[in-house]
């Protein structure tokens, strides 16, 4: 299956990359404030509060900018395998290695595995399981590179539909997809039933009803879908042009709004109502060549290493917190000390992982192939041919 004929965003995206270590750091702080406490007393509760909703946030915004990204570097002499493997090349190196490096963990903690989770997560479809034991085993972030996984699968064929919208059907598409963000956690809250989970929000919630908002990647699609719909319109010329600082207050401001907002509401889809202005504003400034406070070279760096960190802070974070925090009278400053330790230490793996495992395989088996020169002869020109992946 190739991709078909489509305008190309040929522009790099260097502000999009900063605000991915941005969301990732987004994510660090839910994990250590709200699921972990690394710092406790007076400013406990006020962080825990501050950034509840943080991690939820973040995901979010990878989703969005998996669908934008994605769209904004389609070819139309790709196909469907040579995506595949590029996205594949990216991903799965990494994940394989915080896998085995979860399994470790979890052997030195006398952490109980499970045949049924250990092999979901280990082929990427633990988010296919309505099952409380399932979707956070091993490296518990996984589970939205399951999600991750599926949108790549459905690249193509999504593109081939996307492609055929007339251009002045985009904005009505984006308008539908924003609605379905909300209307699916409505058929969470009242067309899905379950035994409710006490820990969970106000306890009536089931697990079955989280799954369907956060974790069932068909529903997640509308993110990746509405960051793909902003990308075309973006190439198309017809995103309204609003600046980078106005963006990402109105994203700011979302934060706050999906942070007093039911529970459904605030966890998944939703976000992307406010985070998607602010994909599409960085990349046109970095298309026009305009001002962006996330272009800086030290922020563009990290945002390189983000998905290593991603995929590393939660083993810290997590067996971090239980062998060094948990259950121990610590002086006040240990905590936002510990909590600064666990951030470099993130950081320094994030770099090694990064480093030696996926630039490799991104460079082996991401990068276009060379198509060879026809023979020479004398009857005719060589023609020129560009190198294809």
């Amino acid at each position: 299956m190739h991709l078909p004929p489509a305008p190309t965003g040929a522009v790099r995206l260097p502000s999009l990359t900063g605000l991915r270590f941005i969301a990732a750091l987004l994510v660090f702080a839910f994990h250590t404030t709200w699921q972990t406490r690394y710092i406790e007393g007076e400013a406990s509760e006020p962080l825990a509060d501050a950034f509840a909703n943080a991690g939820f946030y973040g995901v979010s915004f990878f989703f969005v900018l998996s669908g934008f990204v994605l769209t904004w570097s389609a070819r139309s002499d790709d196909s469907a395998p040579r995506i595949w493997r590029r996205r594949l090349a990216k991903i799965y190196p990494n994940h394989l290695v915080t896998f085995v490096l979860a399994g470790v963990v979890m052997w030195i903690a006398a952490d109980p595995f499970t045949a049924k989770g250990t092999l979901a997560n280990l082929f990427l479809v633990q988010a296919w399981f309505p099952d409380l034991t399932v979707p956070n085993t091993m490296n518990a972030v996984s589970w939205s590179l399951s999600v991750e996984l599926f949108f790549y699968l459905s690249f193509p064929l999504l593109w081939r539909g996307l492609s055929r919208v007339p251009v002045h059907r985009l904005c009505p598409l984006a308008a539908a997809l924003g609605v379905f963000t909300v209307v699916a956690p409505l058929v969470g809250q009242y067309a899905i039933t379950g035994t409710p989970l006490p820990f969970i929000d106000d306890g009536t919630l089931s697990f079955e009803q989280i799954w369907f908002v956060y974790f069932f990647p068909p529903v997640r699609a509308l993110e990746f879908v509405l960051g793909m719909v902003a990308a075309r319109l973006v190439i198309e010329g017809i995103w309204p042009r609003v600046g980078v600082l106005p963006a990402a207050a109105l994203a700011a401001v979302g934060y706050v709004v999906n942070s007093n907002v039911p529970y459904l509401l605030g966890i998944a889809g939703t976000a992307a109502l406010w985070l998607t202005p602010l994909v599409a504003a960085a990349a046109t400034a970095d298309r026009d060549g305009t001002w962006s406070p996330f272009r800086g070279r030290v922020l563009v760096r990290l945002g390189e290493l983000s998905f290593a960190f991603y995929m590393l802070h939660g083993l810290v974070v997590g067996y971090g917190h239980r062998w060094l925090v948990a259950g121990k009278a610590l002086p006040t400053p240990a905590g936002p000390a510990l909590l600064l330790a666990a951030l470099l230490v993130s950081l320094a793996l994030a770099y090694v992982l990064f480093r030696w495992v996926e630039s490799p395989f991104v460079r082996r088996f991401g990068s276009p192939r060379p198509v060879p020169l026809p023979p020479v002869t004398t009857a005719a020109p060589v023609p020129a041919l560009e190198a294809k992946e």
